[in-house]
């Protein structure tokens, strides 16, 4: 009898799925707008948003030019977004603002399409066009927008990705260093305090350009070792009036005294003398 039962029920649930699926496909070739239009509406309202999506894509090109469009369009675009489609959902809504200009529903929509490209911003470890992107749409929104509702939330969604592109900068300075790729670890790292003069991070970042001058001084040739010997006392110097709590403070005063020695016995090698009067002349 159990199995029996089971066999009924599987044959049941079976019949109900194909019974839905072939009235779906029915309303999908019937040809008919107005119930097309009602259907995916319909869907759209239950959270069914695949099924909506394919019924709009039917009746986008038969309602252009009529009133009706805007709606459709404003449905389409966030059938996208709520199927976590967010390029595709950021470029429709980007559509609907240049197809439908004047529309009531015109704020709201420009901040959906910069708030696409937010969801898009990946982690920090992966490339950043999207949160570079990301920021400039909703920048372009809080400056077009001046008193909605919306611009806090765009500013604190801005902070949060210029956060992101700080820790990519440090960790791409901080690798850099580890790697030995001293040139590169000191660009980075300099950018850094230039695109984000208030971060949190300033002692740390400071404290590696320490440690990455040094390193430069050590690997290189004799004749620039002077100079990035002296930017590693300069640059520790500075590090000891600003931060003389920080956590590296001993460390730097290490560094810097490691590299005045170096400095000290660079200048009296007779070796330095010799090449640094040939480059001189």
């Amino acid at each position: 009898m159990r199995k029996g039962f089971r066999i009924i029920l599987i044959f049941s649930c079976l019949a109900i799925f194909f019974s839905c699926k072939t009235e779906f496909e029915k309303i999908r070739t019937s040809g008919d707008p107005k119930l097309l239009l009602e259907t995916a509406n319909k869907y759209f309202d239950d959270g069914e948003y695949q099924k909506a999506q394919t019924l709009y894509e039917l009746i986008i090109p038969v309602y252009r030019g009529q009133k009706e469009l805007e709606d459709i369009y404003y449905r389409y675009a966030y059938t996208y977004y709520n199927l976590e489609s967010y390029i595709l959902a950021a470029y429709y809504f980007e559509n609907f603002g240049q197809t439908f200009g004047a529309s009531p529903r015109r704020e709201e929509i420009d901040f959906m399409a910069a708030y696409s490209n937010y969801q898009l911003s990946p982690t920090f470890r992966l490339d950043q066009q999207y949160t570079i992107t990301a920021i400039d749409k909703l920048q372009t929104f809080i400056n077009t927008y001046t008193s909605s509702d919306k611009v806090d939330q765009a500013n604190k969604l801005i902070d949060e990705l210029r956060k992101k592109l700080e820790r990519k900068a440090f960790e791409s300075g901080k690798l850099y260093y580890e790697l030995r790729q001293y040139a590169s670890a000191l660009q980075s790292l300099e950018n850094l305090l230039k695109d984000f003069p208030e971060t949190k991070r300033a002692a740390e970042v400071r404290y590696y350009l320490i440690l990455a001058t040094f390193e430069y001084a050590e690997n290189s040739v004799i004749d620039k070792q002077e100079e990035r010997y002296q930017s590693t006392l300069e640059l520790s110097d500075t590090f000891i009036s600003k931060y003389a709590d920080s956590e590296f403070i001993n460390e730097v005063r290490t560094i810097r005294k490691k590299a005045e020695i170096k400095l000290d016995n660079i200048k009296s090698d007779d070796r330095y003398k010799v090449q640094s009067s040939v480059y001189r002349s």
